[in-house]
């Protein structure tokens, strides 16, 4: 007897709260929410978790190696969940994630913090690859967007809350509590999911098209942005020595993890999936530099520096609420709408964080770029979905989280360089202005890109 998905029958106008998927769709939110609020906090208890261990040297280490364990966990979770069905991938990601918050609470040394770290991004990385497969399968295909509308919705309170708390939590009482504290929700989450599961989460009929070596390609994808990133710091021969070694295992990795034809951005489902990595690149990257700028430049406080960066989040739940209520625009022209508006953010950063600049631009200009993010990270995922068979969406959805995680780090890390690179004592936001123009002139031809994509029949 075959699966019966979400699409099968609608009898209420609000798929997201019908009767049969509530109780999904509550935990879908809270789950979103909790890795949401661990992953805002982290940041903000990171000083006294390093002062408490004496382990200043090994500060960006927690977020590398859960960085990299996600992406080697997005793509055993998509191959689980076109093999086996999400059902099974996300009933041992979601104690392993909880299991992870537990020892990460319990840890006497960074030793057993970092191992945490990488159990919490391999569980990590599984859920949310596997989360979207069974958005597939619950929601209508028409509802699907207002699905990712919620799980973007599921960041703002964390992105309002989540560092103020992690903070109160770190002096009052103990950062342990950041991570211990969320463990027993994240339980509750599962149990809401579980009746989903039973009755969506089995393993589909099709047949799964062979994919060998797909783990290996994803630690070959995960050691190689980790080089490039350890490189760019170093101003030895052996930096140089690591990157060109990080190209070298990148290139041929992504060559396997991504669909076909993505590198050229064939239209269709590959020029979705570069596009969110393009899409991530280009406003992380942007955003890293935006509270540095206004507390060197502009004077802000830290507190004050770090408004943007809520603000955008407000956008992004904005922004993907607008995208599940679009009804007349083609994907790939929503896609080219969100470039457009995260150019018109960094382009609000051209004239506001320069000195002699006009600053509260940046809470304009960000809240707008976050909105294209809004739109277009839930544009591509849908797209990816409803391109996809059954059978592939577990490998296309981890295609795209993949593609986002390395859009990140790799321009992030690019950024970092040049801003260093440009940088002097009396200056040392000197390259944020170039920087920003390079992103800018980058996002104009990805838009046309897209609109160019919209108008070819995929193949």
């Amino acid at each position: 007897m075959g699966i019966v998905e979400g699409n099968t029958s609608d009898p209420s106008g609000s798929a997201l709260w019908h009767p049969q998927r509530r109780a999904f769709t509550a935990g879908l939110i809270l789950v979103i929410t909790l890795v949401a609020f661990e992953a805002m906090g982290l940041g903000t208890a990171l000083p006294t978790i390093v002062a408490d261990f004496h382990a200043s040297q090994w500060y960006s280490w927690p977020f590398t190696v859960f960085l990299a364990s996600s992406a080697v966990g997005t793509v055993i979770g998509g191959r689980v969940a076109d093999t086996r069905g999400p059902a099974s991938s996300l009933l041992a990601a979601l104690p392993s994630f909880a299991a992870g918050l537990v020892i990460a609470a319990a840890a006497p040394s960074m030793a057993v913090l970092l191992l945490a770290r990488v159990v919490q991004g391999l569980s990590g990385g599984v859920l949310i690859v596997s989360l979207y497969v069974m958005i597939a399968r619950v929601y209508p295909e028409r509802h699907r967007p207002a699905a990712f509308g919620a799980l973007s919705a599921a960041w703002v309170v964390p992105a309002l809350l989540g560092p103020l708390i992690a903070g109160l939590l770190t002096e009052h009482a103990s950062w342990r509590w950041v991570f211990g504290g969320l463990a027993p929700l994240v339980c509750i989450g599962a149990a809401l999911l579980v009746p989903t599961l039973r009755r969506f989460g089995a393993r589909g009929e099709g047949r799964v098209a062979a994919r060998p070596g797909l783990p290996w390609a994803a630690v070959g994808a995960a050691a190689g942005v980790v080089a490039l990133n350890w490189s760019v710091n170093q101003t030895s021969p052996l930096g140089l020595v690591v990157a060109a070694v990080g190209v070298v295992v990148l290139v041929p990795s992504l060559l396997r993890l991504l669909p076909e034809g993505t590198l050229r951005a064939r239209p269709g489902l590959p020029v979705m999936v570069l596009s969110r990595g393009l899409l991530a690149g280009l406003f992380f990257t942007a955003q890293a530099f935006v509270p540095l700028s206004l507390t060197v430049v502009h004077g802000f406080s830290p507190a004050g520096a770090g408004v943007p960066l809520t603000v955008g989040s407000v956008g992004w739940s904005v922004g993907a609420f607008w995208q599940s209520r679009q009804r007349r625009m083609g994907r790939e022209q929503v896609v080219a709408t969100g470039f457009g508006l995260v150019g018109t953010g960094v382009f609000a950063l051209v004239w506001a964080l320069p000195a002699g600049g006009v600053p509260w631009l940046v809470f304009v200009g960000w809240f707008v770029a976050g909105m294209g993010m809004g739109i277009s990270v839930a544009t591509t995922a849908v797209a990816v979905l409803s391109r996809s068979p059954e059978t592939e969406r577990g490998f296309n959805s981890s295609a795209l989280q993949i593609s986002d995680m390395l859009g990140q780090a790799l321009l992030v890390g690019a950024g970092g360089v040049v801003v260093s690179a440009l940088a002097s004592e009396t200056a040392p936001t000197r390259g944020v202005l170039p920087l920003d123009l390079v992103l800018l002139v980058v996002a104009v031809p990805a838009a046309v890109m897209l609109l160019r994509a919209g108008r070819v029949k995929p193949v």
